[in-house]
C-alpha cells in the first residue's frame, strides 16, 4: 500500500492537564486501529504540555474519512478541559516512507 497523505495535529494542555492529555491520547488508539483508512497513527509528546498525533492514509479519501471519524470527535469532547488552545491541525502530503 502506497502512503500518499497524512495528518500532523499539535495539541497543548492546560497547565496541570499534560498526564490528562497524554492518557487520552493513548487510549486513542484503539479509535484509529478500527479506521479502515488510516495506515498508521501515532501519539507523542513533545514536552510536559506539548502533544501531538502524526497519522498517514493511503489516498485523500482514508484521510477524510478520518477527518470525520471517531478520534476528532472524541477531541472536541474534551478540547474545553483539556486543551490550552484550539488543535493545530495540519494535512501534509507525504514524501517518502520506509
Amino acid at each position: 500500500m502506497s502512503i500518499t497523505c497524512g495528518l500532523l495535529a499539535l495539541l497543548e494542555a492546560k497547565p496541570g492537564k499534560g498526564e490528562e492529555l497524554a492518557a487520552f491520547l493513548s487510549a486513542g488508539r484503539e479509535l484509529a486501529v478500527a479506521e479502515e483508512g488510516t495506515v498508521t497513527w501515532y501519539a507523542f509528546a513533545i514536552s510536559d504540555t506539548t502533544y501531538g498525533i502524526f497519522d498517514t492514509f493511503a489516498d485523500e479519501d482514508g484521510r477524510q474519512a478520518h477527518l470525520n471519524g471517531q478520534i476528532p470527535a472524541a477531541l472536541g469532547q474534551v478540547a474545553e478541559d483539556l486543551l490550552a488552545a484550539a488543535p493545530d491541525i495540519r494535512p501534509v502530503d507525504v514524501l517518502a516512507v520506509t
